[in-house]
C-alpha cells in the first residue's frame, strides 16, 4: 500500500496548520491570535466540501436487480380436488391457518410454542446480531474520533523532569467509490435474510406442533379402537367357551379366539409408546421437559377435521411469500453488494485527518495554564499500486459466490414449487383413500356382525368370525391413520404455501424486534 500524504507547505500539498506555542527571543511563550478559530473554520470548510463530494459518489460494482420468475407455470399441475381452489391467497388467514381447524387446544399449544420455542428464540438472537452488524456498517460513514494522554518521567545524570501530553485525533473516509455504501447494502440484505430465516423457522415450528398434536390424537384414536376390539374379542372368546361347553365346537375355536385376543392386546404397548414419544416431542417444541404434557393431553379428543374449502393461489403468488425463497433472494442481494465492496478496494481511498494536541511540563499547566498546542488537518489518500493480483482475485471470488447464491435461489424456487405440488397430490389422494376406507370399514362391521350371528347359529365355522374381526380391526386402524393423514397433509400444504408467517417489507424487516 502506497500512502501519498506528506505534510508539505507548498501550495496544493497537504495542509497542516499549527497554532501551538512559539518561543520568543526572550524565552517567553505567546500564542498566535485567532489560530484556533482559523483552524476550526478551515476544518468546517473541508468537511463540508468532502461531505458534498461524498454525497455525489457513484458506487462501483454491479447494481442488484431482483431476479424474476422466468417460465413460471400459470397453475398447479394436480387437480383442484377436495375443496382446493386456485383463488388468491388471504395472507392474514394464511398467517394463522390453524384457526380453521377449530381446536382450542391446538391453538393454545401453537401460541405457547411461538413464545418459548428454543429454535425460534435462537433465531431472534441471530436477528439481533444482524441488526447490530448493520449498525456497525453504518458507522463507517461517520468520522472516528479518538483521544490519548500520557505522562513521562525522565532521568538523566543528576537531573530529572516530567512531561505530560493529551490530544484528540479524527479520521473520516470519504466514500468516493461506494465501498461503505456497498457494505451497508450487504449488511441490510443480511438482516433481511435473517428476518426471512426467522419466518421459515416459525412456519416449520407451527407445522411441527400441529403435526405432533395430530399424532397425539391419532394414537389416542387407535388406542380407543384397540380397546374396543379387545372388548369385542373377549366377548367372542366367551362365546366360544360357551359353545365348547355345550359340545357345539372344539377346543380349537377357543384357542384361536384367545390367540386373536392376545394379538390385539400385544398391539396396545406399541401404541402407548408411540403416544408417549409424540407427546415428548411436542413438549420439546414447547421448550418443556419430557412428560409435562401427559396430564394436559390425557383426555382423548378427535382429530381436527380439515375445512371444506382451501385457497392455494397460483405459483407466482405463492413464491412471493415463502420464507425460504425470500431468504435466498436476500442472500443473493447481499452477495451482489459484496462484489461492489471488493471492486472498490481497487480504487484510491480518500480520507480527512485532523488532530489537536497539548504538551506541558506539569499536570497543572496541562489542565489550567498555557500549554503547547498543536493543530493539524489535511486530506490524504492511499492507493494500492501493486499486490500481485490479490484484489482482482478477490473480485473473482465474490463473483463466484454471487453465482452460487443465484443457483441457490433458483434451487429454492424449484424446491418450494415441488413442496406445494407434493402437498397438493398427497392431500387430494388421502381424501380419496379415506372415503374408501370409511366405506370398507362400515361394510366390514356389518360382515362381522353377520358372521357372529351365523357362528352362534352353527351356520359357519369360527374361522369366518376370526377373519372378519381381523379385517375390521385392520380397516379401523387404517381409517384412524387416514383421518390423521388428511389433516397432516393439509398442515404440510399450509406449510408449503408459507402459512404461519406474515412476511415483512424490507423496511419492516430492519425495524422488527
Amino acid at each position: 500500500m502506497k500512502n501519498i500524504t506528506g505534510f508539505l507547505e507548498q501550495p496544493g500539498s497537504r495542509l497542516k496548520i499549527s497554532s501551538g506555542p512559539e518561543q520568543t527571543p526572550a524565552g517567553g511563550i505567546h500564542h498566535r491570535r485567532g489560530s484556533a478559530l482559523y483552524t476550526a473554520m478551515v476544518l468546517f470548510v473541508l468537511v463540508t466540501v468532502f461531505m458534498a463530494l461524498s454525497g455525489g459518489c457513484v458506487p462501483v460494482g454491479p447494481d442488484y436487480v431482483a431476479p424474476g420468475f422466468n417460465r413460471m407455470p400459470g397453475r398447479w399441475t394436480p387437480e383442484m380436488t377436495g375443496g382446493m381452489s386456485a383463488v388468491p391467497l388471504d395472507s392474514k388467514a394464511l398467517a394463522s391457518w390453524w384457526i380453521v381447524l377449530d381446536d382450542p387446544v391446538l391453538t393454545g399449544l401453537i401460541t405457547r410454542a411461538i413464545d418459548v420455542n428454543l429454535d425460534l428464540r435462537k433465531t431472534r438472537a441471530v436477528l439481533r446480531e444482524a441488526r447490530a452488524r448493520l449498525l456497525i456498517s453504518g458507522t463507517d460513514a461517520f468520522p472516528t474520533i479518538k483521544t490519548d494522554a500520557s505522562a513521562v518521567r525522565r532521568y538523566q545524570d543528576d537531573e530529572s523532569g516530567s512531561s505530560y501530553n493529551a490530544g484528540f485525533d479524527a479520521f473520516w473516509e470519504m466514500d468516493v467509490f461506494g465501498r461503505v455504501q456497498r457494505a451497508r447494502e450487504a449488511a441490510t440484505a443480511d438482516l433481511e435474510a435473517d428476518q426471512e430465516s426467522m419466518g421459515d423457522v416459525r412456519v416449520s415450528l407451527v407445522a411441527e406442533v400441529a403435526l405432533n398434536y395430530i399424532g397425539v390424537r391419532s394414537f389416542q384414536a387407535r388406542l380407543a379402537i384397540a380397546q374396543k376390539s379387545l372388548a369385542v374379542q373377549e366377548e367372542t372368546l366367551q362365546l366360544t367357551q360357551w359353545q365348547r361347553q355345550a359340545g357345539l365346537t372344539s377346543q380349537l375355536d377357543v384357542e384361536q379366539a384367545r390367540s386373536s385376543l392376545e394379538e390385539t392386546r400385544a398391539s396396545v404397548p406399541d401404541l402407548q409408546t408411540g403416544l408417549g414419544q409424540v407427546m415428548n416431542q411436542l413438549a420439546l417444541l414447547l421448550g418443556q421437559y419430557p412428560g409435562t404434557l401427559y396430564k394436559a393431553l390425557s383426555v382423548p379428543a378427535p382429530v381436527p377435521v380439515a375445512p371444506m374449502e382451501i385457497a392455494v393461489g397460483v405459483p407466482a403468488e405463492v413464491l412471493r411469500r415463502i420464507p425460504t425463497v425470500r431468504q435466498a433472494e436476500r442472500q443473493l442481494a447481499a452477495q451482489t453488494a459484496r462484489v461492489g465492496v471488493a471492486t472498490a478496494e481497487q480504487y484510491p481511498q480518500f480520507t480527512l485527518n485532523g488532530s489537536i494536541g497539548f504538551d506541558a511540563l506539569s499536570i497543572h499547566d496541562l489542565l489550567f495554564e498555557s500549554a503547547s498546542r498543536i493543530f493539524s488537518i489535511g486530506p490524504a489518500f492511499s492507493w494500492t499500486l501493486f499486490d500481485a493480483g490479490r484484489l482482482r482475485q478477490n473480485i473473482e471470488v465474490q463473483n463466484a459466490l454471487t453465482q452460487q447464491a443465484a443457483i441457490e435461489y433458483e434451487k429454492a424456487v424449484l424446491t418450494a414449487l415441488k413442496d406445494v405440488e407434493d402437498a397438493l397430490v398427497a392431500y387430494g389422494g388421502e381424501q380419496v383413500r379415506r372415503q374408501s376406507l370409511l366405506g370398507a370399514s362400515t361394510a366390514q362391521q356389518d360382515a362381522l356382525d353377520l358372521a357372529r350371528d351365523q357362528y352362534a347359529s352353527g351356520m359357519v365355522n369360527f374361522q369366518v368370525v376370526l377373519d372378519a374381526q381381523r379385517s375390521l380391526l385392520s380397516l379401523q386402524n387404517q381409517l384412524a391413520v387416514s383421518n390423521g393423514a388428511v389433516t397432516s397433509d393439509l398442515i404440510r400444504l399450509y406449510k408449503a404455501l408459507g402459512g404461519g408467517w406474515t412476511p415483512l417489507s424490507a423496511s419492516g424487516a430492519t425495524k422488527a424486534h
